[in-house]
């Protein structure tokens, strides 16, 4: 599996510490021992402005710290990837983490980094441990709600002033806060997506970057969330119907607005490099050798199979998923239902859920009615392996597969992938499809003006 590497959407049973036990004399260890600490990119010796340098923050040191972050989640679980989440400008704007900035400064000889890696986790962890202790310091209860106000207001207030405190209200702090309190809410039992309303008409918007908000604003925040609180506002019984979030995504697929989006009309193009199979060795290399070789075999399979022409269909994608896995025979499709996102997300199986996948892909030629961009329909067919899910495991390569292959069929290749990997997309969320094509549009865009410079003698590609 592959977690979503942003801690910007972890929920708090994500992170609570009392959910997830960690041993921090034992983390120093424990990074040490990871696949990805044994292949640590050297920072070149070069001036931060130099062109060298952001080249190599992009291309080698962004992709290790995102395998760090992907194998210490799998280690501990998805809490883990908070461990970046640094002050200011850093890899995630206004977090409460001060021993790590970003890969480009952060990111310098094996023998300070990963003490650097230890430092962040630990600082991460116990400002989680510390949320925690705050919260229980505050025993509420929403059935009371209307007696416990000043002590709502009161928890509110002393959380945003703790997190102006540690984040130092930097760039984006406002955005740690409000999750912060999104945690809060959650812990005493307001269902998550009523929380994020009531956060959003409390807040609005009058929390800035790089400005501290003063003590007449933090009250009024404190005190428009308390009063906003309702004894039925607590999250529904755990007991609910399961939802299928399969057929949620093809209730979105068929109103989202695909001829809207911008058509490339550049035709075929030869990147300058070759960016994917650069990202697999640098991301994949680092978590393990094996998996990338096995990637990198997939990637050789689906261009000639792209430049064959043959139907994308689950039987195509089973043959690239072989090597993917590193299984004897092509993989089946899952015969259960699957669940993705720490179990947010359900996707159910019927006895025609492979030929309506099928049925999907079989819409992403140019031939296909209604014609649709290139983009559109290499980001449509990304998100129907997504959510249809086909195999038990490696469903986030896979979609990339199919992404590159839509493309590679009719001659287009990119030079970059980083903003098509580990990222995840919500299949109720009908906004995700149309960013999605943004990034594959930034991407392309971005190749055919690698591809027109003038090369340099000497100078071969990637």
């Amino acid at each position: 599996m592959i977690f979503e590497l942003s801690p910007r959407w972890l929920s708090w049973d994500e992170v609570d510490p009392a959910r997830h036990p960690f041993d921090s004399e034992s983390a120093a260890e424990l990074v040490r021992s990871l696949d990805a600490a044994r292949r640590v990119p050297c920072r070149p010796q070069v001036p931060f402005a130099d062109p060298v340098m952001g080249a190599w923050s992009w291309d080698e040191a962004r992709p290790w710290a995102d395998a760090m972050s992907q194998a210490l989640a799998e280690h501990y679980g998805s809490w883990a990837v908070g461990w970046r989440w640094a002050h200011d400008e850093g890899d995630f704007d206004g977090g409460p983490v001060g021993s790590w900035c970003c890969p480009r400064d952060s990111v310098t000889t094996p023998e300070e980094t990963l003490p650097r890696v230890v430092a962040a986790l630990r600082e991460w962890r116990g400002w989680l441990e510390t949320l925690a202790g705050w919260f229980e310091a505050y025993p509420l209860d929403l059935t009371s709600v209307a007696d416990q106000r000043i002590l709502w207001e009161r928890a509110a207030r002393n959380l945003i002033l703790q997190v102006t405190d540690r984040t130092g209200c930097g760039s984006g702090w406002y955005g740690h806060c409000r999750l912060v309190l999104t945690w809060f809410l959650d812990h005493w039992g307001v269902e998550e997506g009523l929380a994020e309303e009531l956060l959003d008409e409390a807040i609005g918007g009058r929390f800035e970057s790089w400005t501290g908000p003063d003590i007449v604003l933090v009250d009024d925040v404190a005190e428009r969330l308390a009063r906003s609180l309702r004894p039925d506002d607590a999250a529904p019984p755990a007991a609910e119907p399961l939802l299928d979030h399969l057929e949620h995504w093809l209730a979105v697929r068929g109103t989202v607005p695909w001829q809207e989006c911008p058509d490339d009309g550049g035709g075929p193009v030869t990147p300058s490099r070759d960016g994917v199979a650069a990202d697999i060795r640098a991301f994949d290399g680092a978590l393990n050798p094996t998996r990338a070789a096995g990637l990198l075999a997939a990637l050789e399979l689906m261009r000639a199979d792209a430049a064959r022409g043959a139907p994308l269909d689950f039987a195509l994608l089973r043959g690239w998923q072989q090597h993917v896995l590193g299984t004897p025979q092509p993989p089946p499709f899952r015969t259960q239902p699957a669940f993705a996102k720490s179990g947010r997300e359900r996707y159910g199986i019927a006895p025609d859920t492979r030929a309506r996948l099928d049925a999907c892909l079989s819409e992403s030629t140019r031939a296909a009615s209604p014609p649709l961009p290139l983009t559109a329909r290499a980001a449509r067919a990304y998100l129907d392996v997504c959510f249809f899910h086909p195999f038990d495991d490696g469903n986030a390569r896979a979609a990339l597969l199919t992404a590159l292959y839509v493309l590679a069929r009719e001659g287009v290749g990119l030079d970059g992938v980083s903003l098509l990997r580990r990222v995840t997309f919500q299949a109720d969320e009908p906004k995700d499809p149309m960013i999605l094509i943004r990034y594959i549009d930034i991407h392309l865009t971005q190749t055919r003006r690698n591809a027109a410079k003038p090369r340099c003698e000497g100078e071969s590609a990637d």
